[in-house]
């Protein structure tokens, strides 16, 4: 799992359900969907610290820097290493001094060209993002 720090900064919600926005300690604004609201969960609160986490199986890579593309959890990172295996590869990257692990498989990998060095654009859908308390 990827679990970055966070400290809420919005929250948009109906019906039971919120919409979330938390920034990192790099200003990067990760939005996640939460099946709670603020008066059936504590934690959601603005200002509250929390922990964002989300799957290596759940970032997606792109070396274009330009995207116009729904997803909103885009994060700019350089690609530390890459672990490349007959089937799938984990590409470890570098956000700020923080460490991503996307895994991907190796034929995409290949496709995209990627090494060592590389900047590069992690990628996660909404609803792929999870909030916790920072306890």
């Amino acid at each position: 799992m990827n679990v970055l720090n966070g400290v809420i900064t919005q929250i948009q919600s109906h019906e039971g359900i919120s919409l979330v926005k938390a920034k990192t300690t790099k200003d990067i604004v990760f939005t996640s969907i939460v099946l709670d609201t603020s008066e059936t969960a504590e934690y959601l609160k603005e200002g509250n610290d929390i922990k964002i986490i989300f799957k290596e199986t759940e970032v997606i890579i792109s070396k274009d820097a330009e995207l116009n593309i729904s997803v909103q959890n885009q994060i700019p990172c350089i690609i530390q290493s890459i672990k490349t295996g007959k089937l799938l590869s984990q590409v470890n990257l570098l956000f700020g001094e923080t460490i991503i692990k996307s895994i991907i498989t190796s034929n995409a990998c290949k496709q995209l060209q990627l090494k060592e060095n590389d900047k590069v654009m992690a990628l996660i859908k909404t609803n792929e993002i999870s909030l916790s308390p920072n306890d």
